[in-house]
Formats: structure tokens, sequence, C-alpha cells
């Protein structure tokens, strides 16, 4: 049952919801905002696939805002209380820049430009955040990925035989839900491991038993990583829903672990060590954009201050 106003002003926490219009649709939004202490940093948050912020991410938000942080989530296309037509994703690129229109719109607003900002991705909302990184690799203090559906576990996918044949269906009839498209799974799973430089601090957990997104996967990327803040835990036992479908002690856990994280990163300047390091990563990174170490530093000093 959702909370009411009154039963999240007991936890501090007040809540806002609003819609935005993406290519003719509206798109729902929604902050859950800390009561009675400033607050550390702000959490952009990404849900997975057939799932939504204003539901399934709730109790995550109002965590978050219990924390300090002011949390914000958009239900993507045809997920949740947005418009489309249901858990149909016609284009992951257009997941990524709803997400990242959004964003800047609160990045932009005054009394939040000098906070630090956080990516937080869940299953394919985590794949969602590597590209945002990707494409906005300077503008964001850090990033907690939990289970990044990079690619589906081997585990959850149908015979070779029983895949090429749905997979044939599903040019004909796009919209049954019965395989990721060709171009979700070519511009989303891949690339994170294949192409994309992921240089910005990280925390990366998976659960050891997850049957739905591939721990092995989590690995790769944490192992070729070029961030030089990173950390990866993975839970002995536990599944792919890491803070909603585990036991009430295995989700304390990860939240706190998360927390944590979070807490040491808010609280960096651009001048750390490891920030440093990471500039540097990006510069040599990206030769082609021909920024100035200059350019790059006043850029990601603006996050972090």
């Amino acid at each position: 049952m959702a909370m009411g106003n009154q039963e999240l002003a007991d936890k501090d926490v007040h809540y806002e919801e609003d819609y935005i219009q993406r290519r003719g649709l509206k798109l729902f939004t929604c902050r859950w905002l800390p009561v009675h202490q400033e607050i550390k940093g702000l959490i952009f948050m990404c849900h997975g696939y057939g799932v939504e912020c204003s539901v399934f991410l709730r109790p995550t938000g109002i965590r978050f805002a219990q924390a300090g942080y002011a949390a914000f989530g958009i239900d993507q296309v045809g997920h949740g209380k947005s418009e489309g037509r249901r858990c149909y994703v016609e284009s992951f690129q257009d997941l990524v820049d709803d997400s990242i229109a959004y964003f800047k719109s609160i990045r932009d607003l005054e009394e939040y430009r000098n906070k630090p900002r956080f990516l937080y991705g869940e299953s394919m909302g985590g794949a969602i955040v590597l590209h945002i990184h990707r494409k906005e690799p300077e503008e964001w203090s850090g990033a907690v990925l939990q289970a990044p559906m990079c690619k589906i576990s081997e585990k959850l996918k149908p015979p070779q035989i029983v895949t090429s044949i749905l997979t044939m269906m599903s040019n004909y009839i796009p919209t049954w839900k019965i395989v990721p498209s060709e171009n979700i799974i070519d511009n989303a799973f891949k690339d994170p491991i294949k192409r994309a430089e992921v240089i910005l601090p990280f925390l990366l957990l998976h659960g050891e038993e997850d049957r739905v997104t591939d721990p092995d996967i989590s690995r790769e990327l944490f192992r070729t990583s070029k961030s030089c803040d990173k950390e990866f835990k993975l839970y002995p036992g536990m599944w792919h829903g890491l803070t909603a479908g585990e036991p009430d002690d295995n989700v304390e856990l990860v939240f706190n672990d998360i927390i944590h994280w979070l807490n040491k990163r808010s609280s960096l300047g651009s001048d750390s060590p490891l920030r440093q390091a990471d500039i540097s990563a990006l510069e040599s990174a990206t030769p082609s954009k021909q920024r100035s170490s200059s350019d790059i530093k006043a850029t990601v000093g603006k996050v972090t201050d």
C-alpha cells in the first residue's frame, strides 16, 4: 500500500510528483526530499524493465531521502504511470535521452547546482546509467549500479533454436514481449563492456545467485573499468532484487553499503586524488573532443564542490 503524505512526513520525507512531455508522451516523474536536514547530494534513479520508480523504487527513494539525499525518478515510456505501450521499448536510446533531459532539468535548478550528483540504476536501469555516463562523462560525481543488465544471464535464456525462432517472429510482431529487441541488445547490453569507457567513481552490487543478470559480467565491468575509484560487492546467496526481493536483514545490509559509499563520495571535493585521477582518465579517453585539462577540471569542479 502506498504511503500517504502524512506517513511520509512522519518519516521526515517530502514527496512530489509531476509529468514531463517527451515526443508527444506524458512521462511521470517523482522526487523524495529530506525534511529538517540539509541536502547532501542528488540521486537520479533509473528503474529496471517492467517496473517503475513511482512504486517499485519508492522505498529506495524514501531511504535515500532519510539519509539526507534528494532522490529523483522517472517512469520510462510504457512503464508505471507514464504513457506508451506497456513495457514495449522501441528505442533504448529514447530511455537514455528521456532520463538525461529530466535529470538535467533538475541539475540546472539554482538550489541544486553545487550539489554532488549520483546516478543509481537497477538491472536495465544500470545499462541506462552506463549510457548516460557515456554521453555525459564529466557531469556526475559517481554511480551506484545494482545488478546492471549489461547482458542477459545465460541461465535465463531458452535454447538457441527457441531464441532464433522467437527473434525471427519478433521481426514481424515487434510488440510481442518474447525476446529483447535487437536494438536493446546491440545498444545497451554489449556496449558498456565492449566499447564504453567507464571512468567515474562507482559502486557495483550483485547477488551471487542472480539468475537474471550475470555476476560474471559485473566482474568483467569492474575489471576493465578505468575508474580509479571503484568498488564491487558480491553478496553470497542473494538473488537479483537486492533492495526489494531479499529478506529484511539482507536489504538493510545492502542499503547500509550504498549509503556508506554515498556519504564518503558526497563529502569529497573536486581536488580529491581519486577524482583527479578519474579526470585524467577522461581526458585521455576522449582525445577527439579536444578539451583542455583546465576545461574538464572546471566542469567537474561544479559537480563536486
